[in-house]
Order: structure tokens, then sequence, then C-alpha cells
């Protein structure tokens, strides 16, 4: 699909460049300005059991297909060859799009969380519910490209490869892009809009906190006096 040249051209030649200059300098910004603010602001003790189940599969989920799209931008003659086997090319997208469904069904279990539980849904900022707007957007469109469009990783490697190094090189090749079909495009415009509102959110905790939490021992919360509902309270 195809828009007008003028949009094409505002999209995907213009929009990353404002997107990253954003994303560079809001980030130094906050971090000179704001540096206590680089943080997740966790929830994790206002309430804990939905969190666990949500969180985890969030995490391993989204770090499996954004490494999945890196290697894929930084090798893709290698992908291409990798998916000359049909059976390999089979094993490597049911694993993107499981590892997508998991990244999915866990954001979904972070937002019901957030929109369920009072004392999480009062710590949730306007600016945290438009991000998780751009988030849903983005997972949903992954998802319905990697269904309806099938071997996106084929055809990621042989076409947005090539475009996103253009925009590395300054020399940004729309042509490569402008033919895919709308789903694509959103999902490829969406991601340059997160890269915008990065340092404005809490998301910036990706660059200072390392993901620990995600295979450390459960952590045990003593209370030094007994919560109010406590078992066996009178």
């Amino acid at each position: 699909m195809t828009f007008s040249p003028y949009l094409d051209t505002l999209l995907f030649a213009v929009l990353p460049y404002v997107a990253m200059v954003v994303f560079l300098l809001g980030t130094i910004l906050r971090y000179r300005e704001q540096s206590f603010t680089y943080s997740s602001l966790s929830s994790q003790l206002l309430e804990n059991r939905h969190h666990f189940w949500a969180v985890v599969p969030f995490h391993f989920g989204i770090i499996v297909v954004l490494l999945g799209h890196l290697i894929a931008f930084l090798i893709p003659r290698h992908i291409l060859l990798w998916n000359s086997s049909p059976l390999r090319l089979y094993v490597l997208e049911a694993t993107a799009l499981a590892f997508g469904l998991a990244t999915l069904i866990g954001f979904l279990g972070i937002i019901v969380r957030r929109l369920t539980d009072h004392k999480v849904r009062s710590v949730t900022s306007r600016a945290d519910w438009i991000v998780y707007t751009l988030l849903l957007l983005q997972f949903l469109t992954g998802l319905d490209t990697a269904i309806t469009y099938r071997w996106g990783s084929g055809w990621f490697a042989a076409l947005a490869a090539p475009y996103l190094w253009s925009l590395v090189k300054l020399s940004p090749q729309i042509g490569l892009i402008t033919p895919l079909p709308w789903m694509v495009k959103l999902h490829i415009v969406n991601a340059f809009v997160l890269i915008a509102v990065f340092p404005f959110s809490r998301l910036v905790h990706i660059l200072v906190v390392p993901n620990h939490y995600l295979w450390r021992r459960r952590q045990v919360v003593r209370w030094y006096g007994r919560p109010a509902g406590a078992v066996g309270e009178k």
C-alpha cells in the first residue's frame, strides 16, 4: 500500500531522525536533571500475586522478540541463509510467534492488574496509559503482521533491514518500505513514535537497570505489623 509521496517521505525519511534526536536529547536531559526518575517505579510491593504472572512472560517474550529483530538487522544475509531450509524457517517463525504471544499475554495481564487493583491504578499516570496504548498497538500490529503476512523473518531481512541500514547511512531508501501493506507500515511508524516518547516514560529503566529479576530467587517481604485483613485477625 503506497501513501502519498509526501506522507511516505514524512513517515519514513523524516520521522525516524526526529524520533532519534528526541530520544537522545530527552534521555540525556532527563538523566542530568531527573536522574532519580530513572526507574520503572515498580508497584510490586503494592500487589505481587498478579504482578509475577504478568511481568515474567512479558519480559521474557519482549526480550526474545527484540533480540530477534536486532539479529535480523545486524546479519540479514545469515537469516536468509537460515530460512533457505523450510524446516528451519518454520522453527524460527513458530518460535517468534510463540514469544510474541507471550509478550501480548503478559502485557494484557499488566494492564488488567493496573485497571483492577486500586492501589496500582492510583500510581499509574496519564503518560503511562499513553505508553501502554502505544505498546499494545505495537504488539497487536506485530502479531497481525506475523500471522497475516507470513515469513516475516525473511522479508524483514530482505526489506526492513536494508531500509534501516539506509537510515544509519543517512540515505533513506523509502522505496523498500512504501510498497508494504499498511499494517506493516503502521508497525514501523509506531516503533518510531515509541522511540520518541521513550525518554518521557518509565521505559527509561531499561537503560540503567539490568533485568536480573527474571531469574533471581523469589524475595520474601516481611511485615513488622500485622497487615489489615491478615489471616487470623479478629
